[in-house]
């Protein structure tokens, strides 16, 4: 019903005014969202929705691997082999797919399997942002230097993008590379400062690194941002508390050696 269906417009009658069509929830709808809910970090609901999209098109090769991808970001490893198995068995030379894979292994612990699978997913002629990034998370969980190309490969297939420049910052800081996470979330702010996000990650960055002030101000924006946003409120309370006790801590340290 239109928004204005309510208002009392003397004699007029309601149906003289045009009503809203309901809007079709379709394959390309649940793709919409789920794509919206990743920008913003909601893995479970990008997982539900991507799980809708399969209920329209079993055959969405796209929506199966994002469905890993969501399962990896949400720790959930031994289930993203599993799904990322099951979608193989549809879609046996997929890059992206076998790159997922490779990323679900890796942070399992089976490396040698990881390797080999980001070498199928490159050896299918794979060439998108994300099949180096999965690359460069293999290679961090190998502890091999050669990560540092792959990140660099990712973002000169992607110029300037926001959400490459922070699924990179998302991997450095999963294995604790919070200085090279932190430059790239500088680089995704730089393109996108509107989005809440990069500002709550950034300031999570600056907080492991011990940069309170700069997190404060940082989790301050990601909240003005998007005031809904219950983990930007949690965030910015516990580096408050950190402040405070950090001062007092402070103010002690002073008064004994006086």
């Amino acid at each position: 019903m239109s928004r204005f269906g309510n208002l009392e417009l003397g004699n007029e009658s309601e149906d003289q005014w045009p009503q809203e069509k309901p809007l079709a929830k379709d394959e390309a709808y649940y793709l919409g969202e789920a794509r919206a809910a990743y920008e913003n970090g909601e893995h479970e609901k990008a997982l539900r929705s991507f799980s809708k999209v399969l209920e329209y098109n079993p055959q969405n090769a796209a929506a199966w691997t994002a469905q890993v991808k969501m399962l990896i970001e949400l720790g959930e490893f031994r289930e993203a082999k599993l799904w990322a198995d099951k979608a193989l068995e549809r879609f046996a030379s997929c890059p992206e797919l076998l790159a997922a894979k490779a990323v679900a292994l890796a942070r399992s612990g089976d490396l040698q399997g990881a390797l080999a699978f980001s070498d199928a997913s490159i050896e299918e002629r794979g060439d998108t942002p994300y099949i180096w990034l999965a690359r460069g998370d293999v290679l961090l969980a190998r502890k091999e230097a050669r990560a540092d190309y792959c990140f660099e490969k990712a973002l000169l297939l992607a110029p300037r993008d926001w959400f490459t420049a922070w699924l990179a910052a998302r991997i450095r800081f999963y294995y604790e590379q919070f200085a090279l996470a932190l430059a790239l979330l500088h680089q995704a702010v730089e393109w996108n400062a509107a989005h809440f996000i990069l500002w709550l990650d950034l300031g999570h960055c600056q907080q492991a690194l011990g940069m309170v002030s700069m997190a404060r101000t940082s989790f301050a924006q990601a909240q003005q941002l998007n005031p809904g946003c219950h983990e930007a409120g949690l965030a910015l309370s516990q580096v408050e508390r950190t402040g405070i006790f950090r001062r007092v801590t402070g103010w002690f340290r002073e008064s004994f050696k006086k």
